[in-house]
């Protein structure tokens, strides 16, 4: 068998239907837009008009907030995967490691804004990484056999007052408790 002589199963590949062409071919006349009008043209921009009433899409409020424009697009890499790097010659386990040298040695795409170490996968070399992000069980796999991750990211900051009503409610019932029990004491010890 020679690569010319290799053909689809019957049916498989299907002409596509030539629109305008007769009244026998089953899409003449208006070629499957139907009537006349603004439908009929190309460029139609309908989509949500309701004859002048306000549309359904401006009618209901907005809510919610995405923070998409604003999200960090973050590299994830396994151990496993930097081990078979290092295996392969492709990354030096003497030189530290980072975002970019991932990238000269092929094992991402581009830098993005950074790098997440995730513990996937066997892991036996000595290296120093310096990522944005790692996972615990990451952490854990590198300072085993002998290596050090520095984390880039700034840690995430506890607010001195907590967010959110709720949060507020609990922690001033949680105070008026203490102090009422602190007071219970004192009385009895007078």
């Amino acid at each position: 068998m020679k690569l010319n002589q290799i053909a689809d199963k019957p049916g498989a590949r299907k002409k596509r239907m030539r629109i305008g062409r007769g009244i026998g071919s089953g899409m003449g006349k208006t070629g499957g837009r139907g009537g006349k009008g603004q439908t009929a043209r190309s460029g139609v921009a309908i989509k949500g008009f309701e004859g002048g009433q306000m549309p359904l899409h401006r009618r209901l409020p907005k809510r919610g907030f995405r923070n998409s424009p604003f999200a960090l697009t973050i590299n994830e890499i396994n151990l496993g995967t930097v081990q078979t790097a290092i295996d392969a010659g492709k990354l030096d386990a003497k030189a530290p490691v980072d975002v970019d040298t991932m990238v000269k040695a092929g094992l991402l795409r581009r830098a993005k804004d950074g790098v997440k170490l995730l513990g996937g996968g066997e892991f036996k070399a000595k290296v120093s990484f310096s990522v944005y992000r790692a996972s615990k069980s990451a952490v854990a796999a590198v300072e085993k056999a002998g290596g050090s991750v520095t984390i880039l990211a700034k840690p995430k900051e506890e607010d001195e007052e907590p967010r959110g009503k709720n949060k507020r409610a609990a922690l001033a019932a949680a105070k008026a408790e203490g102090e009422g029990k602190g007071k219970g004491k004192a009385g009895k010890e007078a």
